[in-house]
């Protein structure tokens, strides 16, 4: 088996990240808190939990911050 260096997503992370795919438009952003809010009404994810989504989505590089704010990376 050949592996790129990166871990498939958990399930939850790939729905979190589809969640705020949809929320967010081409080229948009979102700040954490409404990020936050996405994944807590798409997801039902409390606070702690959707920080440590979108801290993993971060770490993996399939989010980066702008000046505070969340935006997609083009994959």
């Amino acid at each position: 088996m050949v592996s790129d260096g990166t871990s498939p997503l958990t399930p939850l992370a790939q729905e979190a990240l589809d969640a705020l795919a949809s929320t967010i438009p081409p080229g948009g952003e979102l700040t954490y808190e409404q990020a936050y809010a996405v994944l807590a009404e798409e997801e039902d994810l409390g606070q702690p939990d959707a920080e440590d989504i979108i801290e993993r989505l971060y770490n993996k590089g399939h989010l980066y911050e702008v000046e505070g704010k969340l935006r997609l990376t083009d994959s």
